[in-house]
């Protein structure tokens, strides 16, 4: 899965976001610059924790944007991966709701969709890897986390 994010360009180092919208915006980045996304997708996911709170951040530190499966302007089932040096939090009253690691959904492909879901639960219930991708700066670093972990 990281290989997939290096080769596909599905990837973002950011030092930090000035809030949890923005930082949603900049995870959609590289999935937008392909074309697996546009533009609208990225709102649409801020107005669902808008409406629905922070349900996107999954466990600590680790954020999950996505909106509804079939959702409109998502072309390709893919995921990107954002990583910011500095967390962003979504709720300032907990510290559970901060995030630094961002994999950023894109479904129009329910199997492909749900096979992806799997991969990338496995990979975070992988502690060690997880705390690898906090310390990860470059698309090197994915790629030996890959190595070391996934292969």
């Amino acid at each position: 899965m990281l290989r997939e994010f290096v080769e596909k360009k599905h990837y973002l180092f950011a030092k930090e976001a000035p809030d949890w919208k923005e930082a949603i915006r900049m995870s959609c980045r590289s999935l937008e610059a392909d074309g697996t996304i546009e533009a609208n997708y990225k709102e649409d996911i801020i107005t669902c924790v808008e409406k629905h709170g922070p349900y996107i951040v999954i466990m600590p530190n680790v954020a999950m944007p996505h909106s509804q499966e079939n959702a409109v302007g998502v072309n390709k089932t893919a995921i990107g991966f954002m990583k910011l040096e500095k967390a962003v939090s979504f709720d300032p009253s907990d510290p559970e709701k901060d995030a630094q690691l961002f994999f950023t959904l894109a479904s129009c492909n329910p199997e492909q969709h749900l096979d992806n879901m799997m991969k990338l639960s496995d990979m975070l219930m992988n502690e060690e890897l997880v705390k690898e991708l906090e310390k990860a700066k470059t698309p090197e670093d994915l790629l030996k986390i890959q190595e070391q972990y996934l292969d």
